[in-house]
């Protein structure tokens, strides 16, 4: 662990990576069921919202100092990249590609970590595995492009649905860039408090986001479906106050290759609610694509994994 990465007790870190692996992963469909009943920018603004106000409550009440200039600052910028532009995107493109198609493009973020992540290049980009690592995953990109470009030619895929793809290429770059401003600018306030501000900033930009969309004319609550205010309610609780709180938590405690491991798991996990639950239909070679993904992604990241268990995992192993 680095100098400036504060100790962790081991079991709140397993369970954290646990939170960030399984419960995002099941968000990809639960954003599905809920822009079936909610404006797409209008959910974003009550989820993150309600969240966020929330988190803020309990930091006040724990004493935390809420009104720091640089912390707010810090806070802002990252929420701006990962939870507006990087999950915006996510909800924009699940208007018209099925779940377990977005988890899977998105599932390149480990890939960005390691392209963005410019005060590690000497480092990352000496590894032959990491080099192959991003080809191939790349590749594994380019390869469900080409089954989308197909498709469109014989009228399968829709043009709003290759926007969505292109759009796809975007959200991780940004939720990258956002991790990365969050790890390295550093805050003196907890965790819990930054998250607090990522997901008030975020909702106030999805509030802006759907009147310029003309949502909010449209939007009448009551008419909203049960099971679009329980998704909602789902992506408030586990998705964004206990999830989204691990991860900018993770961040402060782990290296970010680390924590991006989330990767390798949330797009399984959202390929089988989508296709159990959703209907959604995968074909064998967006299958392929996600796997040749995964395996980049490992690659990308095999040298900075330690196969060493410490004493203290070892303790909570036995």
């Amino acid at each position: 662990m680095k100098a400036n990465q504060p100790a962790a007790s081991p079991v709140l870190v397993i369970a954290a990576f646990a939170v960030v692996w399984v419960v995002w992963g099941s968000t990809y469909f639960f954003i599905q069921v809920a822009i079936h009943g909610f404006p797409p920018m209008l959910m974003g603004a009550v989820r993150f919202l309600t969240a966020g106000i929330l988190m803020l409550v309990w930091c006040f009440i724990k004493g935390d100092k809420i009104w720091s200039r640089k912390d707010i600052i810090t806070s802002g910028l990252s929420g701006f990249l990962m939870l507006f532009i990087g999950m915006g995107i996510v909800i924009w493109a699940e208007r018209s590609l099925p779940s377990a198609m977005v988890a899977i493009m998105v599932s390149t973020n480990p890939i960005w970590f390691v392209v963005l992540d410019k005060d590690n290049w000497k480092v990352n980009l000496k590894s032959k595995s990491t080099i192959s690592g991003l080809v191939l995953g790349f590749g594994g990109v380019f390869l469900l492009f080409g089954e989308a470009i197909f498709k469109s030619s014989q009228g399968a895929f829709s043009r709003e649905q290759l926007v969505g793809l292109l759009l796809l290429l975007i959200g991780p770059i940004a939720w990258c860039s956002g991790s990365l401003v969050s790890k390295k600018r550093g805050s003196t306030a907890p965790a819990r408090l930054n998250t607090a501000w990522q997901m008030v900033i975020a909702g106030i930009l999805y509030v802006f986001a759907g009147a310029i969309h003309g949502e909010t004319g449209a939007f009448h609550p009551t008419e909203i479906p049960l099971k679009a205010w329980l998704a909602v309610s789902y992506l408030i609780v586990f998705g964004s106050i206990i999830g989204f709180s691990a991860y900018v938590w993770l961040l402060s405690v782990r290296p970010a290759t680390q924590v991006s491991t989330h990767s390798y798991v949330n797009p399984v996990i959202a390929v089988l609610l989508g296709t159990l639950f959703g209907s959604e239909h995968i074909s064998i070679l967006q299958l392929i694509g996600l796997f040749v993904i995964l395996f980049s992604v490992l690659l990308v990241n095999l040298t900075k994994y330690s196969f060493k268990k410490s004493k203290a995992v070892e303790k909570i192993l036995v």
